[in-house]
């Protein structure tokens, strides 16, 4: 009698709760309010964007959020580049004061040039969560954010650290959760739905037990994915081309007793640390293994896998083996419906930025009224 599999889970049921929420939260918008507005970016001829592109509307049109696709360069031209028009689009887009959001689709240069484009949408209509002040608080555990700080010419100095109650505090007066990519963001809630996550542990901390080995350390999933994993108390693996990588708020093991005083506490975020650790070590010691490798040609060996791991994938091309849930006890094939659920979880809090600013701007003209 051969071993029973693992569970195979698609995204649909981790979306169904994200998808009631945003249901109820547009249905709660005023009467005769104009939907939310989304652009997509559109500037290669590639399938899997193209493929998200539809994803996105289709999903937006059932949520009743509009959502306008703006097609340039090779997109609608096989004799232009990729790329062309693309830095035009955004700043057109975020000169339009009935946009709310931007979607760009990647990749579109490569990792450097796209990075400068991220940097050009307006980070009140980010719903990737790229700009680089979202990564900043992200980086740090920065969990909330004053939407005044987004028009900063750099990031406001970091607070302290702000999960530490027993569960999500409520936001300081003036500010709102500071965003998250969304890609990242969604692989986070599928964890959650099926267990890694302890609600029994405090906010900030429910990871804190679980190792984890995310392979792909790029800037849009992999390297943001794994300090949210290591701000909420996992150990982390980052695992990229080169190099192997420690993300982790434990402090580091220390040989004197003087060193141990002083280490005693957890890093209020994550901390980067070298390993001597390879690929197979890691996988043989992870709860969890998340693969993001934008290449059809690379697997996860099964055979290295710890018995009884969670395994997603979040490349477009299957990362794992076929015979991925002889070792894992669950396999979660996809996260595209959760992402984009996500992205327009976004949406909907850069319309309650701009709400925030427009309170703030009326403040000091209310302070001054006549009594």
């Amino acid at each position: 009698m051969s071993a029973p599999k693992g569970v195979l889970l698609n995204a649909d049921s981790i979306a169904q709760p994200f998808l009631a929420e945003l249901r109820t939260a547009l249905a709660a918008r005023p009467p005769g309010a104009r939907p939310p507005t989304l652009v997509g970016i559109l500037a290669t001829s590639s399938a899997p964007s193209a493929a998200y592109a539809e994803f996105t509307r289709r999903q937006c049109a059932a949520l009743g959020v509009r959502f306008e696709l703006r097609a340039v360069g090779r997109a609608v031209d096989p004799d232009a580049q990729d790329g062309d028009g693309a830095e035009e689009a955004i700043i057109e887009a975020n000169a339009d004061a009935d946009v709310d959001g931007i979607m760009v689709y990647y990749p579109i240069f490569g990792r450097a040039q796209d990075h400068y484009l991220q940097q050009i949408v307006s980070p009140l209509k980010d719903v990737e969560g790229l700009h680089y002040t979202f990564h900043y608080n992200l980086y740090h555990n920065i969990r909330f954010i004053a939407p005044r700080e987004l028009l900063a010419p750099a990031p406001a100095p970091a607070r302290a650290h702000e999960g530490s109650a027993s569960d999500a505090p409520p936001p300081p007066p003036g500010t709102a959760k500071s965003l998250l990519p969304c890609t990242p963001l969604g692989v986070v809630k599928a964890l959650e739905a099926v267990g890694v996550y302890n609600a029994l542990l405090p906010y900030g901390d429910r990871a804190y037990g679980r190792t984890v080995t995310v392979i792909n350390r790029s800037e849009v999933v992999g390297r943001p994915l794994a300090a949210l994993l290591a701000n909420d108390g996992a150990r982390v693996f980052s695992v990229d081309v080169d190099s192997v990588q420690e993300y982790t708020k434990r402090p580091a093991a220390a040989g004197t007793d003087a060193d141990v005083a002083a280490e005693r506490a957890y890093h209020p975020h994550h901390v980067v640390r070298a390993t001597g650790l390879d690929l197979r070590a890691c996988l043989a010691l992870s709860d969890v293994v998340v693969a993001a490798v934008p290449s059809a040609g690379y697997k996860v060996p099964t055979a290295q896998l710890k018995d009884g791991c969670v395994c997603v994938n979040v490349a477009a091309e299957k990362n794992f083996e076929a015979d991925v849930r002889d070792r894992a006890a669950l396999y979660v094939p996809a996260v595209g419906k959760v992402t984009v659920l996500m992205l327009l979880r976004n949406l909907l809090r850069l319309m309650q930025y701009q709400e925030l600013l427009r309170e703030a701007e009326a403040a000091p003209a209310q302070d001054g009224a006549a009594p």
